[in-house]
C-alpha cells in the first residue's frame, strides 16, 4: 500500500499508512516492529492456552469427581465456562487486533467478536451474582440453602446468566455498537452515549448487588465467628466447623469476586467515559483495559488452587493421568 504525507503542526511532511488506500475515513495503519509482533505473538499466545487449560482443569474437575456435585460448584463451573470460552474465542481475536492494526476480515466478524466480548463478560457477573446468591443462604440462612438453593435452583440461575448475556450479545449485533469513526480496526470501542445504560445495567448494577449482598455476609459471619468465640457448648462447636468452611467457602469466592472488579471496572469505566470526552481515549489504552478484563479468566483457576484442597488434589489426579486408570470418580478429595 502507498504511503501518503501530510504535513504536521511544525510544517514538517510525515509519512502516514493507511489500512484502506481508496477510503476516505480509512483508519491510520500503526507500523509495529517486527520483534515486538513476535513478542505480542507469543504472549497474547500462551495467556490464550493457561486460560484455556486452567478453566479446562475446573471444568474436569467438577464433573468428573461425584463428590464436586455441588450446588456451588456447578456455578462455579458455568463461571469455568465463560473463562474458557474467553481463552478459546476472543483471545484469538485479540491476538489479530493488537498485532495487526487494521482489520481486513469481514465486519460481521468484528461484530461477533465484540458481541461475543459483552456475553461472556456479562454472563460471568451474573454467575458471580448468583453465586453471591448461594453463598448468602449457605452463610446467613444455612437451615434454608438446601430448601433454596437445590439443583433445580441453579440450573435455573445458570440458564438465565447465559440466556440475558446471549440476548445482550444478539443486541450488540443489531445495534452496530462497533462502527467506529474510520474503517479498517476493530473494537474501536466508539460505542453510542445512549448504550452507556447498557454498561450500568451489565456492570454498575450488578456490581452494586453484588457488593451489597457480601456486606450483608460479611455481617454475619463476623456476628457468628463472636458467638463461637463466646460459647464452650460442644454441640455448638460441631456446627461452628461446618460454619467455617462455609464461611472459608465464601471468603475465596470474595477474593475471586474481588479479582474480577480489579480486572474489568478500568474496562467499564473507559467505555463509559470515552463516549462523554468525545472518544479523546487512545484506541491502544481501551484494548490494554480489554487485555486486562480477560486477564481475569486466567486468575480464577489459580485462585481455587490456592484456597481448595480438593482442587489441588484433583489437578494432581487429572495431570498425572490417574483418572484414566480407574473408578476415582468416587475418591475422598477432602
Amino acid at each position: 500500500m502507498e504511503p501518503e504525507f501530510i504535513f504536521n503542526s511544525t510544517g514538517i511532511v510525515k509519512d502516514i499508512h493507511l489500512c484502506y488506500e481508496s477510503e476516505n475515513l480509512s483508519c491510520i495503519m500503526v507500523i509495529t516492529p517486527s520483534t515486538i509482533r513476535v513478542l505480542l505473538y507469543i504472549f497474547l499466545g500462551s495467556f490464550s492456552v493457561l486460560t484455556m487449560c486452567g478453566n479446562l482443569l475446573v471444568i474436569i474437575s467438577i464433573i468428573y469427581f461425584k463428590q464436586l456435585h455441588t450446588p456451588a460448584n456447578y456455578l462455579i463451573l458455568s463461571l469455568a465456562m465463560a473463562d474458557l470460552l474467553v481463552g478459546a474465542l476472543l483471545l484469538p481475536f485479540s491476538i489479530a487486533v493488537s498485532v495487526n492494526s487494521c482489520w481486513y476480515l469481514a465486519d460481521l466478524i468484528c461484530q461477533i467478536a465484540r458481541s461475543l466480548d459483552v456475553s461472556l463478560s456479562t454472563s460471568s457477573i451474573l454467575n458471580l451474582c448468583f453465586i453471591s446468591i448461594d453463598r448468602y443462604y449457605a452463610v446467613c440462612q444455612p437451615l434454608r440453602y438446601r430448601t433454596k438453593i437445590n439443583f433445580h435452583a441453579v440450573v435455573i440461575m445458570i440458564l438465565v446468566s447465559w440466556g440475558v448475556s446471549g440476548l445482550l450479545g444478539i443486541g450488540v449485533i443489531i445495534m452496530g455498537l462497533n462502527e467506529g469513526k474510520c474503517e479498517g480496526r476493530c473494537f474501536s470501542f466508539h460505542i453510542p452515549i445512549s448504550s452507556i445504560a447498557g454498561c450500568i445495567l451489565t456492570f454498575y448494577l450488578p456490581v452494586i448487588i453484588l457488593l451489597s449482598i457480601y456486606l450483608k455476609i460479611f455481617l454475619v459471619a463476623q456476628r457468628q465467628a463472636r458467638s463461637i468465640k463466646n460459647t464452650n457448648c460442644q454441640s455448638i462447636k460441631s456446627g461452628a466447623s461446618v460454619s467455617k468452611m462455609e464461611r472459608k467457602a465464601t471468603k475465596t469466592l470474595a477474593v475471586i469476586i474481588g479479582a474480577f472488579l480489579i480486572c474489568w471496572t478500568p474496562s467499564f469505566i473507559g467505555m463509559t467515559l470515552n463516549p462523554l470526552s468525545n472518544y479523546s481515549i487512545p484506541i491502544a489504552v481501551i484494548e490494554i483495559f480489554a487485555l486486562f478484563g480477560w486477564s481475569n479468566s486466567v486468575l480464577n483457576p489459580f485462585v481455587y488452587a490456592f484456597f481448595y484442597s480438593w482442587f489441588r488434589a484433583a489437578f494432581r489426579m487429572i495431570i498425572s493421568g490417574k483418572i484414566f486408570q480407574g473408578d476415582f470418580a468416587n475418591s475422598k478429595l477432602f
